[in-house]
């Protein structure tokens, strides 16, 4: 099984920009989630596991997979105590992988989003690199010191919000706004849209959990 494993949720999913990711050469182990299956199928891309409860993809679909591949399908009822992208999360980490992207799980329902997002923090405790993808941004979790360098950031923009309760002792070096010894809350939009201004950008704090955002316009 490749390290890497690629979640194809039911969000939007931009096609140059999936098809870029899942065409990676390390990147051949691949889950669908639901509506997922729809872009994988009108693809040509056979994933290696399926999951959800199916109430968002068309039944021919569903039932091609069922009938005519041998994939692993994990179905479950519609009335759940998780969402389809948290159980293909929690199946990649029993995976056992290193590294985990996941697409489609953006655009739509914000709800849905920021469900996404807080799930980060499944891979995030079990020492996973796992980030949500699209074609705009790059969203992770870190902790403790984290380095970004110039020209090798998803995009010339990064934010920064904690997951959860205040962070304190919040430090930013060489970045266009930078920061020493704040509070890092959840009711204010200071460290949104930052720039990397020197050759790179050191983010440390004393504890806890934040979201980094790393995001670009459309040209």
């Amino acid at each position: 099984m490749s390290k890497k494993i690629v979640i194809v949720s039911g969000g939007e999913l931009e096609e140059n920009h999936a098809l870029s990711v899942l065409n990676e050469e390390d990147s051949c182990y691949v889950i669908g989630v639901d509506r997922g299956m729809e872009f994988l199928y009108g693809h040509n891309i056979m994933p290696n596991y399926i999951v959800g409860d199916f109430d968002s993809v068309r039944p021919e679909i569903a039932e091609y997979y069922r009938k005519e591949t041998s994939v692993p399908i994990r179905e479950f009822n519609p009335v759940k105590d998780a969402s389809d992208t948290e159980i293909a999360i929690r199946l990649a980490v029993t995976l056992g992988c290193k590294e985990m992207v996941i697409l489609g799980a953006t655009g739509g329902r914000l709800d849905h989003l920021w469900a996404n997002v807080q799930c980060l923090a499944i891979p995030f405790k079990n020492g996973i690199d796992a980030r949500i993808l699209d074609n705009q941004n790059s969203i992770r979790l870190i902790g403790g010191r984290t380095v970004l360098k110039k020209g090798e950031t998803y995009g010339p923009y990064f934010s920064v919000f904690p997951l959860g309760e205040e962070i304190f002792r919040f430090n930013i070096k060489g970045a266009k706004y930078p920061l020493k010894n704040h509070v890092l809350t959840s009711y204010d939009s200071l460290c949104v849209s930052n720039q990397i201004e020197a050759d790179e950008v050191v983010i440390d704090f004393a504890g806890g959990i934040v979201i980094l955002m790393e995001t670009r316009d459309l040209r």
